[in-house]
């Protein structure tokens, strides 16, 4: 954009055409002040713009308007003008060019924007401003509780948001969506309670859904209800449970998180419900075992002299069910808690005199008693005894049963 425009009018005694005119300003004007203001030398640099000659004929007569963008500052530019004023012939006509206005363009360009801002502000002033009543009220509306829905013909209690979400989080009862909708779950819906039939509304709704999460009380109740729903024709993708004997209406927003973040599919689910009961079951065993005959000892002789510290037998206890075991050294010292099917390996990289005693969650196998001997391992303690056919005299061999 050129700084100024130099605007002139030129009356001329005879017809001539828009090139003549711009021929005679180059050529009368050129040498006048030098190279340094040679018209088409300017042009060249880009500090005079391209000319323009606006004509029109009037008998034997030719009148119009010459404008010439500058990027010269205020006295080159008004220089030029001057120069122009100085071409007094075109063709073989007598000609006279007088500068009418020189125009600031970025002082024409302020003041629109000045005109500009005058009509925003105009606008913006008519305009009804924040109320500050609505504003409070939309943020009430945020932090406001939703209010419980009725979903289906069995009118069940569910959130706002229930079919809106891809994902659906299923749970007992009204109050269980209640306390999830204080936490902003919408997405939420009651099934009613223990009911012998799951609402088919549920098992339609399901279906729609790309996730399903049925969130369920920690006691036995929920575990009678996880097993309808899984005979239900009802679409589950994962299972999440509250804290051992609580109830969903009561968790805090903390536990509703962490519960619905610790979900697991319903493979997964079976599969430690599978785990679970057969650790039930072999534990009922031994205990049946056991009453009908003499437990079996490994080293009767010593046995009786074997005094265990309480934070062992404790430790015992915490076993039980984990499929894991610990290392002691010769004062009872905890060496190493690691799962039960690293132990042999554990036993081949660890230093002999480190490693007096083994307790773990699992069956004593002669595989366990070889790399124990080999390391002077003096006490193993087991869920159970397997097929032993050799056992050093210095070992001692015991079962949970024994000690609990």
């Amino acid at each position: 954009m050129p700084k100024y425009l130099i605007k002139a009018k030129i009356e001329i005694d005879g017809i001539v055409e828009k090139p003549d005119v711009i021929g005679a300003i180059f050529g009368q004007t050129e040498g006048l002040f030098g190279e340094q203001f040679d018209l088409r030398q300017l042009q060249d640099k880009g500090r005079i713009g391209r000319i323009t000659v606006d004509l029109k004929t009037h008998g034997t007569r030719s009148m119009g308007e010459i404008i010439i963008p500058s990027n010269l500052d205020r006295v080159e530019t008004a220089l030029i003008a001057a120069m122009i004023e100085s071409v007094d012939k075109v063709g073989p006509y007598p000609a006279r060019i007088e500068v009418i206005d020189i125009i600031d363009v970025r002082l024409e360009k302020i003041k629109k924007i000045v005109e500009r801002a005058k009509e925003i502000l105009s606008v913006w002033s008519r305009q009804k401003g924040p109320d500050l009543k609505n504003i409070l009220q939309e943020i009430e509306t945020v932090l406001k509780t939703p209010e419980v829905i009725k979903y289906g013909p069995e009118q069940l209690p569910a959130g706002p948001d229930v079919e809106r979400s891809d994902t659906l989080i299923v749970v007992e009862g009204r109050a269980d969506v209640i306390n999830l909708l204080r936490y902003g779950y919408k997405n939420v819906v009651a099934i009613g309670g223990a009911r012998t039939r799951i609402p088919q509304s549920i098992i339609n709704l399901s279906k729609k859904k790309k996730k399903v999460i049925v969130f369920l009380d920690g006691d036995h109740a929920g575990d009678l209800i996880l097993k309808e729903l899984l005979r239900s024709n009802m679409k589950i993708d994962y299972i999440a449970r509250a804290p051992p004997n609580k109830e969903v209406e009561e968790l805090t927003s903390k536990e509703i998180r962490d519960s619905l973040s610790s979900a697991v599919s319903v493979r997964e689910y079976i599969e430690q419900q599978k785990r679970r009961y057969a650790y039930r079951e072999a534990k009922e065993k031994m205990v049946e075992e056991a009453k009908e005959k003499p437990t079996r000892k490994a080293l009767p002789e010593l046995e009786e002299t074997l005094t265990l510290p309480t934070t062992v037998t404790n430790d015992i206890k915490s076993l039980i069910g984990t499929l894991e075991g610990i290392l002691y050294d010769k004062d009872w010292n905890k060496i190493k808690r690691l799962p039960v099917r690293n132990l042999v390996n554990e036993l081949n990289s660890t230093e002999a005199e480190q490693v007096n005693a083994i307790v773990f969650d699992g069956i004593i196998t002669q595989r366990l008693i070889d790399a124990a001997k080999d390391k002077n391992v003096k006490i193993i303690i087991g869920t159970k005894l397997g097929n032993i056919n050799y056992k050093p005299s210095e070992l001692i061999l015991l079962t949970f049963n024994d000690l609990l």
